[in-house]
């Protein structure tokens, strides 16, 4: 495994929590977006229709800490939604992560399957579930393996279900500040986080068929919430080793942040892709 992916596993514990809640203070808002950015209740109940009375089977890859089925609750009215409760699957690398998801599962989402494991070791039947979805999950898996990691993804959804992903650009904050993080820092650009470009590529080498919807946003905080600002940059390189003031002094990871620094207000800009993926 690459060191990113053994940096991410790290940092989802129990001992990262203070750095995780610091830094959702700023990216629950990624999440607010995705469940703003279409009606996911009628999604749902169109899903519901295509698989008849059974409860719709849905796998979260790399769950992380549940934000998105929490956003999709509290922002999206999927409680109002004509479904069978879903029979809702949490794969992830971190044990960690797959209890904080299971935690905040909403009441349309029931627990179901398990997978302590990453997307490349997924071992299930083919289309064992209707829906896969990603969301700001994949960073961590190296580009070699994207196709590997896609090629699973599809085995899952087989040739009847759907998939979602959402991703950041390369042109957004996730990949740029990571990769001004690696030549500050590590001088290590093959660490780079793979790119929501990237990820399309390998999906399409599977003959994916794709519709993409670019979002586009800041996260932000005032100046004066220091804590939230460090923990949140700290998360986005998996890196707790270098503190705000080191990361605006060394380049060119500070010129960068001055640049997303205006009139007192840190603002992060932000595009991502979400993809709705079928075969």
């Amino acid at each position: 495994m690459t060191k990113i992916f053994e940096r991410s596993c790290d940092h989802w514990s129990e001992a990262k929590r203070t750095e995780m809640e610091a830094f959702y203070t700023l990216a629950t808002a990624d999440y607010r977006i995705l469940a703003e950015a279409m009606n996911w209740g009628r999604w749902l109940e169109a899903r519901q229709k295509l698989v008849g009375d059974r409860p719709l089977r849905l796998l979260d890859v790399a769950c992380g800490s549940g934000k998105f089925p929490a956003a999709l609750a509290s922002h999206a009215n999927i409680d109002d939604a004509a479904i069978e409760t879903v029979e809702y699957s949490l794969l992830d690398p971190s044990a960690f992560s797959i209890a904080e998801a299971r935690s905040a599962l909403p009441e349309k989402f029931a627990a179901d399957r398990e997978y302590e494991i990453p997307l490349q070791e997924l071992d299930c039947d083919v289309g064992a579930f209707d829906i896969a979805w990603a969301t700001h999950a994949l960073y961590a898996v190296p580009p070699a393996e994207l196709p590997l990691a896609m090629e699973r993804f599809f085995h899952a959804i087989g040739d009847h279900g759907i998939g979602v992903i959402a991703h950041a650009s390369e042109l957004g904050h996730y990949i740029r500040f990571h990769r001004e993080f690696l030549l500050s820092f590590d001088d290590d650009t093959e660490q780079l986080y793979s790119s929501a470009e990237q990820l399309r590529s390998a999906l399409e080498t599977h003959g994916a068929s794709i519709e993409t919807r670019r979002l586009t946003y800041t996260n932000g905080a005032p100046e004066t919430d220091r804590a939230a600002i460090e923990g949140f940059l700290q998360r986005c390189a998996f890196d707790d080793r270098f503190s705000l003031d080191q990361m605006r002094a060394t380049q060119p990871l500070g010129a960068y942040l001055e640049s997303c620094l205006e009139e007192g207000q840190w603002r992060f800009p932000q595009v991502v892709d979400l993809m709705i993926v079928t075969r």
